[in-house]
């Protein structure tokens, strides 16, 4: 009888993974990886006439102008009504927005939220709000939330089979310091969205936003190029 009930218990496990991997497969997700030391990762807003980006079309213009192939771009954050970064924003060493410490409603506020930054050594993390620390070292950061995973666990406000779905993208960190951005192809719940990046090896990720989400990603044939937003993180390369 002890032998019949672990046999099952074992079934059971086995087909509750199953049954989780079978939800959150990878095909329903634009992914892609990145190596911070390796690629030119940056993160815009507005362009040298103070006029916002907006589309990822818009800054594959721009970077073209300057002999600059766009590889990879996606928004980065969310943002205010007249379009500037909500929370913190520092791009190329420049504090251009500050970090949002308030309570309030909605997403960005389901604490606790969090920054993901790059340092001058082209090193990427991802930190809660609280535990974020401001150094001169930091050549760019984004402030968003909720956090999806944080010391590989995901967050505790998330509930398996949520109806709370939505396109969503969001930004990962690996272990070997390799960078993961993942929008998905279709409406999901913020538990099985975090649960996409804990899969993939992600301890620490950051969710971005939400239905305005656009991939830019021509390797994968996923070519997005309109939009409104604040931040745009893209990857690019001299032609």
């Amino acid at each position: 009888m002890k032998k019949t009930l672990v046999l099952v218990s074992f079934l059971l496990f086995l087909f509750s993974c199953f049954t989780l991997f079978q939800k959150v497969k990878t095909e329903d997700f634009v992914t892609y990886k990145v190596n911070p030391t390796k690629e030119i990762i940056s993160f815009y807003w507005k362009n040298e006439n103070k006029l916002n980006f907006g589309s990822l079309g818009n800054l594959k213009n721009w970077l073209a102008l300057k002999d600059k192939e766009l590889i990879f771009a996606t928004n980065g954050g969310m943002y205010k009504k007249d379009f500037s970064p909500q929370g913190l924003y520092i791009e190329n060493y420049i504090k251009k927005t500050s970090l949002d410490t308030i309570a309030g409603k909605g997403n960005f506020y389901l604490k606790p939220n969090g920054i993901f930054y790059i340092t001058n050594e082209n090193k990427a993390y991802i930190t809660i709000t609280e535990k974020f620390k401001y150094s001169e070292n930091i050549k760019y950061a984004t402030q968003s939330g909720p956090i999806l995973v944080v010391n590989d666990k995901i967050h505790d406000a998330f509930a398996k089979g949520s109806k709370n779905l939505n396109i969503r993208n969001g930004v990962g960190i690996l272990d070997n310091g390799e960078i993961i951005f993942a929008m998905s192809k279709k409406e999901i719940n913020f538990y099985d969205f975090a649960t996409y990046f804990k899969n993939l090896g992600c301890k620490n990720a950051l969710y971005l936003d939400g239905f305005v989400s656009r991939t830019y990603l021509p390797k994968e044939n996923w070519i997005q190029t309109d939009g409104n937003f604040g931040v745009i993180i893209a990857v690019s390369k001299n032609k």
